[in-house]
């Protein structure tokens, strides 16, 4: 047998191999030099971050409180259920949905929103999966923390309103901040991330940035399941700045319970404090819980609730203090005498005009509700004489009428510190050209209309409150506000300082009060004939108080024409007022909903209110009495 000698080919194989494992141990050498030294600090803040987690803490939102210092507004402590994205890395987080949703009893749809919500996100942000976790929610996720380590139960701060819709509309809500808000600057700005609550309506959004506090965390030491081992540090919240709104309970809650008892349960009351602009009560109706907001909206039937308040033809979620406009029928007459007077077209010695029953403008009778012959401005505001302002309103003219609105400001928002006033619709040649163009000239029969608070005059109710009290005032219009103060946090010069404030204007340029050139014996012409209204034998007279003289006007403002004016399209009902009418303190407007009279249902509301003022303002006096009640328009 022929021996072949294979050392050769066994040694190159050697060298083959010792070269692969050179070239092996270089990469692996390379790929620990990247590791360790050119990206290590990144590696060392990941093993860190696995290791050590800051967990938020939720700022307390500030208390609300009435101008006595009732409780209005608070949060109380919940537990929620979180879920961690960090521990959630590598996992879909879509086939979570299923057990959350059957476990908890969430909508799923929800839980993919807040899924798709927080992807633009940085990972360390947690998601809110359930607010208000029961005790079975608690035992639940317990149970499950082996298949489901990246859940938690935390205990956060949960807002909380009156009962039965009380105050709603002047206190807003709060809700998590949704997709659309986080893209608009003014939240961008703020760093706003998904979860936050903000204040989304009322006086919970203008003050939000006061009423909301610093939020605080706690850092602490996880395992690799994520479960807490130790506790670090704890850096508390700063809790946010309690607001003291000029809210009267008292007078609130009077409001509240005229509006509920009236002909259509559809309505506003304002009571304001003509002295300074400060809103004691202001009641909408129907109104809504704003607790859907804070505590049910994100179940299923929290959105069927929401959507039942969408749909609602009565339009629950709507502000008529400041979002709804009405034709003012009669109380647009208390303007329009100031107005008369200054521009000098009567005077206080010559200011008797025609009633005739009505007037007509060329084949157009236009009527009065009675005939009263030839009365001066004080009875003619009295008895209400629709033809003396239809006479009035042809001698301002139409520019006259419009200077009018600019003087009082009915051409603008009242500034109240609520969001989404709406803008009042004034008589304009513009404005009827816009309304019908068709028919687009301006003629003496719409300056008759816009003389008594119809068809062109459509306006919200705080803007005639503001209007009548500052006729009152003898030409001081404040601007109407609900905030009275809000409480300082800290001393001066520590660094979570927050000092006290009080209102302040949107518009820092616009005075307040606007003074109006109201000489004093006009000013007691127009007032002399609005007390007449109540205390002598005027459209208001059945709401005479004995020791408390009322000075207002009546309203019955036409929703369609003679003959079309019952049920549904009844009349709406207004009365706005003051007291004492000579130096008033109050100052109180109701409009009732296609009701009928003002003097019959308005005028009676508001009388409620200023007993309940009388009684808390001269508890030593006797209660004021009725006089004979009259039935006249």
């Amino acid at each position: 047998m022929k021996f072949v000698d294979d050392s050769q080919n066994l040694r190159g194989r050697l060298r083959l191999i010792q070269a692969l494992v050179l070239v092996l141990l270089g990469v692996l050498g390379v790929r620990l030099y990247l590791l360790q030294i050119i990206n290590g600090w990144r590696y060392a803040e990941i093993a860190e971050n696995q290791r050590i987690r800051l967990l938020p803490i939720p700022a307390p939102r500030g208390v609300i409180f009435d101008r006595n210092g009732h409780l209005l507004v608070d949060s109380r402590p919940i537990y929620s259920v979180i879920l961690s994205r960090e521990d959630t890395k590598g996992i879909d987080r879509a086939s979570l949905i299923k057990p959350l949703s059957e476990g908890l009893g969430i909508d799923g749809e929800i839980l993919r929103e807040r899924f798709d919500q927080v992807k633009s996100q940085p990972a360390f942000e947690s998601i809110l999966i359930k607010a208000g976790a029961s005790q079975t929610d608690i035992a639940w996720v317990d149970a499950h923390q082996l298949e489901l380590p990246a859940l938690r139960v935390e205990q956060t701060p949960q807002r909380r309103y009156p009962a039965n819709g009380m105050l709603a509309h002047v206190l807003g809500y709060v809700q998590e901040i949704s997709p659309e808000q986080l893209e608009e600057p003014r939240y961008k700005d703020k760093h706003y991330k998904p979860g936050d609550i903000i204040g989304q309506n009322g006086l919970e959004a203008v003050y939000d940035d006061y009423l909301r506090g610093r939020e605080g965390y706690r850092k602490v030491i996880v395992d690799s399941r994520g479960h807490i081992q130790k506790e670090i540090e704890v850096v508390p919240p700063e809790p946010g700045q309690d607001l003291v709104t000029t809210i009267d309970l008292d007078l609130q809650q009077a409001a509240e319970e005229q509006l509920q008892k009236s002909a259509t349960k559809r309505g506003v009351i304002v009571a304001m404090d003509p002295n300074n602009g400060e809103i004691m009560a202001m009641a909408s109706y129907p109104t809504f819980d704003p607790n859907l907001f804070s505590q049910r909206i994100t179940t299923k039937a929290g959105r069927a609730e929401y959507a039942a308040l969408l749909n609602d033809p009565q339009t629950p979620l709507l502000n008529r203090a400041i979002q709804a406009k009405y034709p003012p029928g009669s109380t647009w007459k208390i303007p329009m005498a100031v107005a008369g007077l200054q521009q000098g077209v009567i005077t206080i010695d010559k200011s008797s005009l025609v009633c005739g029953g009505g007037i007509q403008i060329g084949n157009k009778f236009t009527r009065c509700m009675g005939n009263h012959g030839t009365p001066d401005l004080r009875t003619a505001i009295t008895k209400s004489c629709d033809g003396y302002f239809y006479r009035l309103g042809l001698k301002m003219t139409i520019t006259g009428i419009m200077a009018m609105v600019d003087e009082f400001d009915l051409n603008r928002r009242s500034g109240i510190d609520l969001p989404h006033e709406s803008l009042n619709y004034t008589p304009s040649p513009e404005l009827k050209a816009k309304m019908n163009p068709r028919d687009s000239e301006w003629r003496d029969i719409d300056t008759v209309y816009s003389s008594f608070g119809q068809v062109y005059d459509i306006v919200t109710p705080i803007t005639m409150l503001r209007t009548v009290a500052g006729a009152g005032m003898g030409g001081k219009l404040y601007i109407p506000h609900l905030l009275k103060e809000l409480r300082p946090i800290g001393q001066p010069g520590e660094a979570d300082y927050r000092p006290s404030r009080g209102f302040q204007p949107t518009d820092p340029q616009r005075p307040n009060p606007k003074i109006l050139p109201i000489p004093e014996e006009q000013h007691k012409v127009v007032v002399d004939g609005m007390w007449g209204v109540v205390n002598n034998g005027g459209t208001g007279a059945s709401i005479k108080m004995a020791g408390f003289d009322i000075a207002g006007k009546t309203g019955t403002a036409q929703v369609v024409g003679l003959g079309k004016d019952s049920g549904a399209n009844k009349d709406h009902s207004w009365f706005v007022s003051y007291a004492p009418a000579y130096k008033p303190e109050i100052s109180v407007i109701a409009l009732i909903e296609n009701a009928g009279f003002g003097a019959a249902h308005a005028a009676p509301a508001v009388r409620a209110i200023y007993d309940v003022y009388y009684k808390k303002t001269r508890p030593q006096q006797d209660e004021p009495k009725n006089s004979v009640a009259l039935r006249i328009r």
